[in-house]
């Protein structure tokens, strides 16, 4: 019997933070059917060669762990859905910079869904979490190359990059 991979989470922690139970609905349709399908295979079996009661419970035994993990998983999935939201409370109050350069500010409210997170800045400019994102607790500074006004040129400033 063929059991459906369990899905990992993506590299980004805040991705499958949203996603639904489907892998618990199906399990619990598998689960009922094997049930169906036991009480229909101890009804037709065969009376001189009855089916051996070990291999009974250790097939049930099985579909058991597996509900189980599916609950498990169900759990975790909750639990990255609270940490997405506890972190994405800790980044309003702070400084972003794209990627690419173009929108910086203050971060005043964060907008978290199942396939990212997007910061909003005061002056309402969004900017989606990915690699290349500066996060600072202190404000950014926009500098140009060759320019050596802004910013720490020793490497030891707050930044961090997402």
């Amino acid at each position: 019997m063929a059991v459906d991979p369990v899905t990992t989470a993506a590299s980004n922690p805040w991705a499958n933070a949203a996603a639904t139970t489907k892998d618990a609905d199906k399990a619990g349709l598998n689960y009922d059917s094997f049930l169906k399908l036991l009480i229909a295979q101890m009804k037709n079996q065969d009376p001189t060669d009855p089916m051996d009661a070990s291999e009974q419970m250790s097939q049930l035994a099985s579909f058991s762990q597996v509900e189980q993990t599916i609950q498990t998983n169900a759990h975790l999935r909750s639990m990255l859905q609270a940490e997405a939201l506890t972190r994405a409370g800790d980044l309003v109050g702070k400084y972003v910079q794209s990627a690419d350069d173009k929108v910086m500010g203050k971060v005043k409210e964060v907008e978290v869904y199942s396939d990212g997170v997007i910061v909003i800045t005061e002056n309402n400019d969004k900017v989606l979490l990915q690699a290349g994102v500066v996060i600072s607790d202190n404000p950014i500074v926009k500098t140009t190359p060759g320019d050596n006004t802004g910013g720490s040129t020793d490497g030891s400033g707050d930044d961090t990059t997402s």
